[in-house]
C-alpha cells in the first residue's frame, strides 16, 4: 500500500494552525451519526471530530494529514489508503460514510462511489459535501474567463452541480435523501 506523495506534499503546505472549518460544514456533520462510521478523506480530522459515532474510522491517502488527525481523534481508528485501491473493509461494514470535501479530488468518482456502496450496509447513509458549481459558475467563466475562475494548480479534478452530483449518486445505485446548497457547498445525503 502506497499513500499519495502528491497529497502529502499538498498537506505539507497547509498551515497546522488554520482556522476551524466553516460552520455550515460543522453543522452538517454534527447532524450525522451512526454506530460505525467511516470518514473517507478525513484530512486532518477537523470535521471528523464533529461526527457522533460509536465506532469511528478515519481514512485518507495522505500520511501527513493522518498524522495531524491523530491528536484530534484519539478514539478513532486511522487508516492510510492508496488512491485507486479497493477500500480495505468488508462488505456492509459501515452504517455511515462521510465524504466531506473529498469527491472533487478523486480521479475515478464512479469507482469510489461503487466502493462506498459496497462497504455500506443496506439502508446505510452516504453524506457528501463538495464545492457547488452551476449557472453562476458558468456566468463567472463567461465574464472573467476560464483561467480566472479555475486555477490550473488546484487539486480539484471534478466540479459538481446539484444535478451532476445527484446523477452520479443515482448512477452508482444510491437513493438521494436530501441535497441542498449552502454557502457555496453542496450538502447531500443518500442511502444504499
Amino acid at each position: 500500500m502506497c499513500p499519495s506523495w502528491y497529497d502529502d506534499e499538498l498537506w505539507e503546505l497547509v498551515p497546522e494552525d488554520r482556522p476551524p472549518p466553516p460552520e455550515h460544514l460543522v453543522e452538517f456533520v454534527r447532524g450525522l451519526g451512526g454506530r460505525r462510521a467511516l470518514d473517507l478523506g478525513c484530512g486532518d480530522g477537523r470535521l471528523t471530530q464533529e461526527l457522533a459515532a460509536e465506532q469511528l474510522v478515519a481514512a485518507d491517502v495522505s500520511e501527513v494529514a493522518l498524522e495531524r488527525a491523530r491528536a484530534l481523534l484519539p478514539r478513532a481508528e486511522l487508516r492510510a489508503l492508496a488512491p485507486g485501491d479497493v477500500l480495505p473493509y468488508p462488505d456492509s461494514d459501515f452504517d455511515l460514510v462521510l465524504c466531506a470535501e473529498t469527491l472533487e479530488h478523486v480521479q475515478d468518482v464512479q469507482w469510489l462511489l461503487s466502493e462506498v456502496r459496497r462497504v455500506l450496509e443496506p439502508r446505510g447513509r452516504l453524506a457528501v459535501t463538495t464545492p457547488a458549481h452551476g449557472r453562476l459558475t458558468g456566468l463567472d467563466v463567461l465574464v472573467r474567463g476560464f483561467e480566472r475562475r479555475f486555477d490550473p494548480f488546484s487539486p480539484h479534478l471534478r466540479f459538481f452541480t446539484a444535478r451532476s452530483l445527484a446523477g452520479a449518486l443515482d448512477a452508482t445505485g444510491f437513493d438521494l435523501v436530501s441535497l441542498r446548497r449552502s454557502e457555496g457547498t453542496l450538502l447531500a445525503v443518500a442511502t444504499r
